[in-house]
């Protein structure tokens, strides 16, 4: 069987040896995975339970993920899944694939050439069954279910049966009677309900029949899904229709936000008459209810969600006027300036004090948060801000929610500006810098957090030139507040929108010969104590951040010293400053090396300097002129 180079391409230029087999099976008690399965035992020691309640169906469902590797004649991997949650946390630790978002699930679930098989193994206790079957969503073929059952069969100590989980498999699998078979009412015995988790909850209750790249589903919706996704945005309740094993990513999705979760029949149909209204759903072992809430419980929710009482409010000191330069920053300086600014405040002064070397933060001066409240008041916004917030639509409605945030960001870049502190800003500007090109960013109080980072949310304006762009930089820069992502990454982790305050960070412009953003630990492999993770494009670093391409990675071993290449950069262009401001796109040579070793083992060190200093994992961009490097941002590192 040929599978398609090009779903594993970047693996052509993986360094992995002896490596890669020791990461696999090492000598523990806990291994990542084995070839075979020989008895019940074993299968055990690595299988995880499934099931939210002990009278449920799935109660006492062990289940074993596995992993069949075509370029390696059906190697089987059978995934310690007490260990792994997910395939590709398991593929990902072993370098086997670093495919991540969208593409992993294109060349893992979709692509009939594929280079990799996907499954599980779970045993049914009441029907003394094993059975082998994908994810809903996969869309199998008859080569893939063929190969599975062979290469399993050969593998696992007792017979297994293909059970599908969707109609598309269902048609193939009888297109193969060969191969031995369980029905899904095998398994669930024709059960009209099953709890897969067990809460309880308030939401308008939304009929879905498929979930799309363009669908938006509200954090405040109880979803009806008659197809389950393999990824969901948070929400209030899952009820899904067509059986979906606990081990489907929705139900793993469902469990982690503690929300309501069950399979029931004909739910659709049944509950067609409560689409759009705020209803009330709780799942129970003994049965579940959804019912339309009652008038006193929607004024209670409403009070409750008003309220917030667990929502973080980030601190802020809003009467500081300083335009402060980055060198006399310190950490605590958060309060007015955000945490990016001042810790890069805290490595200026590192690198002042000679407690860190051979690194440079480039200058630059913040503009604190006192000013984006003062530009706010000026031109009448804060109470149109509340009112938007508290709208009942408006938290409801996503597609109307982003409209009005566009709305007001149009508003706040078409703002009127002080002409005093406009001045100021220019004439601290010129003195820094004369007439050179500066990065405009943000630094809220509401980023770079221990468990919040806001990495991407908030808007950075490069190589800005003339006083009038500097203006409407900053308006820019201050109107991302209210970007659509930021807003919603903000609801989900809880934090109060009515309390983030961004200051402005204006920076001297690098013009990089090769950028990127490094993470001072291994993040495809825990176990890895030593390993620094470093991206690295060609020119500036925007491209690496928002993940477009693939770029250079490397992972090196602070014990060892050694280098390991992952992937080579795919870029056949770079982005570098233009001489009348903005940035522009000039063709390089693709496919060749973007850091030397020297420069990458001299920033990997450096990096857990920086780790030392802040006393945390950190992840941070930097960029490099010849053999120059420059730290531009360092931030906890968030799982």
């Amino acid at each position: 069987m040929k599978y398609n180079n090009s779903v594993h391409w970047v693996f052509s230029r993986i360094v992995l040896g002896v490596v890669l087999v020791a990461a696999i099976t090492p000598a523990r008690d806990d291994p990542r995975s084995i070839d075979h399965i020989s008895s019940r035992e074993e299968f055990l020691k690595l299988a995880r339970p499934a099931g939210s309640s002990s009278n449920s169906v799935y109660a006492s469902l062990p289940n074993l993920m596995f992993a069949i590797d075509r370029s390696a004649r059906d190697q089987v991997y059978y995934i310690n899944s007490k260990r792994y949650q997910f395939h590709k946390e398991f593929l990902a630790a072993n370098y086997l694939t670093l495919d991540r978002g969208e593409r992993f699930y294109e060349n893992n679930y979709r692509t009939p050439n594929r280079r990799f098989i996907l499954g599980t193994i779970a045993f049914y206790a009441r029907t003394g069954r094993f059975t082998f079957e994908f994810w809903e969503g996969d869309v199998i073929t008859k080569d893939i279910l063929r190969e599975s059952s062979t290469a399993l069969s050969s593998s696992f100590f007792a017979p297994l049966a293909f059970k599908s989980n969707s109609t598309q498999q269902e048609a193939i699998a009888r297109s193969l009677p060969e191969i031995p078979q369980a029905a899904v009412e095998e398994t669930i015995r024709e059960q009209s309900y099953i709890p897969l988790n067990l809460a309880r909850n308030f939401g308008v209750l939304r009929i879905i029949d498929d979930v799309t790249p363009d669908t938006i589903i509200d954090r405040n919706e109880v979803v009806i899904l008659k197809n389950p996704p393999i990824r969901l945005t948070p929400l209030s309740g899952v009820i899904t229709t067509t059986f979906a094993t606990p081990l489907a990513h929705v139900n793993l999705l469902a469990r982690g936000w503690g929300i309501p979760n069950a399979f029931i029949k004909d739910a659709a149909e049944t509950f067609a008459s409560l689409n759009g209204k705020f209803v009330f759903y709780e799942t129970r072992d003994d049965g579940f209810t959804l019912r339309e809430a009652k008038p006193s419980e929607i004024s209670a929710h409403g009070r409750d969600v008003a309220r917030r009482e667990d929502q973080l409010t980030p601190r802020a000191d809003l009467n500081f006027k300083e335009l402060s330069l980055l060198s006399s920053q310190r950490k605590t300086d958060a309060l007015r300036f955000g945490a990016k600014a001042s810790n890069l405040g805290e490595l200026s002064h590192a690198i002042q004090q000679g407690s860190i070397s051979r690194i440079t933060v480039p200058q630059g001066f913040s503009i604190p948060f006192s000013y984006y409240v003062q530009f706010t008041a000026e031109n009448n916004l804060d109470e149109p801000i509340l009112q938007m917030l508290a709208d009942y639509r408006f938290n409801h409605d996503p597609p109307y929610r982003r409209t009005r945030l566009a709305s007001l960001r149009q508003t706040i870049e078409h703002g009127r500006m002080n002409t005093v502190f406009a001045h100021q800003v220019i004439e601290k500007t010129r003195k820094l810098f004369g007439e050179k090109g500066v990065f405009v960013r943000s630094s809220t109080n509401a980023e770079d957090l221990e468990n919040f980072s806001g990495a991407g949310l908030y808007t950075t304006v490069p190589n800005v030139r003339g006083n009038e762009a500097l203006i409407a930089a900053i308006k820019k820069v201050w109107a991302s507040v209210w970007n659509y992502e930021a807003y919603e990454a903000r609801e989900m982790a809880g934090i109060n929108h009515s309390a983030v305050y961004p200051s402005v960070l204006v920076q001297e412009g690098i013009p990089a010969e090769a950028a990127g953003v490094l993470i001072t630990r291994n993040p495809f492999d825990k176990d890895d104590n030593s390993g620094v993770y470093i991206n690295a494009k060609r020119g500036l670093g925007i491209r690496v951040v928002e993940g477009k391409s693939v770029p250079e990675q490397l992972i090196f071993d602070a014990q060892g010293g050694s280098i390991r290449v992952l992937t080579r950069s795919d870029d056949d262009t770079m982005l570098k400053f233009d001489e009348r401001g903005g940035i522009r796109e000039v063709k390089i040579e693709s496919d060749a090396q973007v850091l030397r070793p020297e420069l990458a083992s001299r920033l990997a060190r450096v990096s857990l300097e920086i780790k030392r200093l802040f006393g945390k994992d950190q992840d941070i961009e930097w960029v490099t002129v010849g053999n120059r490097i420059f730290i531009v941002q360092a931030r906890p590192f968030v799982e």
